[in-house]
Order: C-alpha cells, then sequence, then structure tokens
C-alpha cells in the first residue's frame, strides 16, 4: 500500500479517531471507572459507529450528539454502570475532546505548503466547532463540513460528494482524504479520493471496496508524503 499523491489541492480529515482522540474523554475519568475503564471507552466507540451505520440503513437520522449519549449509555449499561453525574462528565469531555499530539503541526505545515486543509466528519455542527476551538485547530482549517447538511453517516457518498462543493476542487482526485476508521479509508477511495490512512489502531484493511494510496503510522508523515504535490 504504497502509491504516489499526484495533483492534491486539499486536504480533508476525518475528525474522530483521527485528528481527534476519541478514547481521551474516558482516560481523563479511569480512576472513577476503575479496571472496565478502556473495555468501556472501547464499547463506546464501536456502539457510536454501529449507530450511525444503523440509523442511516433504518433512515431514522439523529444527530450525532444523540447517537454518542445513546453510545455511552450502552456502554455504561454493559459494566453495570449507573451514575449520571459520570455520564455527564463524559458528555462534556467529548464536546470538548482533545486532538492527538500530531495534529496541529500536521495542519500547520500543510497550510505552508499551499495546501486547503478541512475536517468531513459525522459530528454535528455544534460538537464540531467546539472540539475545533478548543483543540486550536480553528485557525488552520479552511473548512469543516458535517454530514448533517446531507443527513445521513458516512460511508454514504453523498457525504463524500460534499467535498466537491467546496472551491477549487473539480474532481475527487484533487482531494487527499486522510481517516484511521478502515471503513471510512476504504469508502472514501471507492468515493475516488486519493487516501491516506492512520494506522493508530494496528487494524488491517477491511474486505470491502477500496485501498488507500498510503498506510502512515501518524499524520506527521503526510506532509512528506504529499511532497510530490504539482
Amino acid at each position: 500500500m504504497s502509491e504516489e499523491f499526484t495533483g492534491i489541492r486539499a486536504c480533508m480529515f476525518d475528525a474522530y479517531g483521527t485528528l481527534f482522540d476519541v478514547h481521551a474523554p474516558v482516560a481523563a475519568v479511569a480512576a472513577k471507572i476503575g479496571e472496565n475503564a478502556d473495555a468501556v471507552s472501547r464499547l463506546w466507540r464501536q456502539k457510536q459507529l454501529e449507530y450511525t451505520w444503523l440509523r442511516s440503513l433504518m433512515r431514522e437520522h439523529a444527530v450525532f450528539w444523540q447517537v454518542t449519549g445513546e453510545a455511552l449509555d450502552y456502554a455504561l449499561a454493559a459494566y453495570g454502570i449507573e451514575d449520571r453525574d459520570l455520564r455527564e462528565e463524559l458528555m462534556d469531555l467529548y464536546m470538548m475532546v482533545d486532538a492527538y499530539d500530531d495534529a496541529r503541526q500536521t495542519l500547520t505545515e500543510l497550510k505552508a505548503a499551499g495546501f486547503m486543509t478541512g475536517i468531513l466528519s459525522n459530528g454535528s455542527p455544534g460538537m464540531l466547532n467546539a472540539a475545533v476551538k478548543s483543540s486550536g485547530l480553528k485557525e488552520h482549517l479552511d473548512y469543516v463540513l458535517s454530514i448533517e447538511d446531507v443527513g445521513i453517516y458516512k460511508p454514504d457518498p453523498r457525504v463524500y460528494e460534499l467535498v466537491l462543493e467546496c472551491p477549487g476542487i473539480t474532481a475527487p482526485q484533487d482531494v487527499c482524504f486522510v481517516s484511521s476508521n478502515t471503513w471510512d479509508a476504504q469508502a472514501a477511495a471507492h468515493f475516488g479520493f486519493q487516501v491516506a490512512r492512520i494506522n493508530r489502531f494496528g487494524l488491517a484493511d477491511e474486505n470491502i471496496p477500496g485501498r488507500p494510496k498510503r498506510l502512515l503510522n501518524s499524520l506527521e508523515e503526510l506532509p512528506a508524503a504529499l511532497s510530490t504535490k504539482n
């Protein structure tokens, strides 16, 4: 999985799990949860994603904030945790979720190199605006796009089509899409984006259509991978 990027004009990033650390909220209160903290965090993320897919198939859309809360409720109940104050604390932490350490510097370098930058996320506008502001990434992003503009979650192609509405983007091939989520990276590649998958979680490609051009160990490797910009 190593092909050259060519003709890239913009770098669009998935948000949660790629720029923002989805496990940071539970990590911040791990002592209150105890030995099951990591398991709770993993299950919360798993159900959050599953609920977006299921709601899309059911044509029963709900904003990502609601889905995130419903997934958290499932994870807490699965481990016998009944603590409303803890639940609210976790949701507050998710609203202001931390960026990964490699996010800000990477975006700074990409902007300096002349690339447009943006987010394309399942997150609702309020969640994304709060996270972008609190993490210090706002000044490094040209666009923050939410699936709420089409009312269905990734990997529906209508979500990826939102990027084509950005000025200066004339075709999917103009875009380097960056995600740490295997299914998202592959769906974006199948749509036509040139894709870099960030291997944050040591996962293999899914057995679905679409293959990224590059598998990178961190966002820090992305500017060099795009150095062939023309």
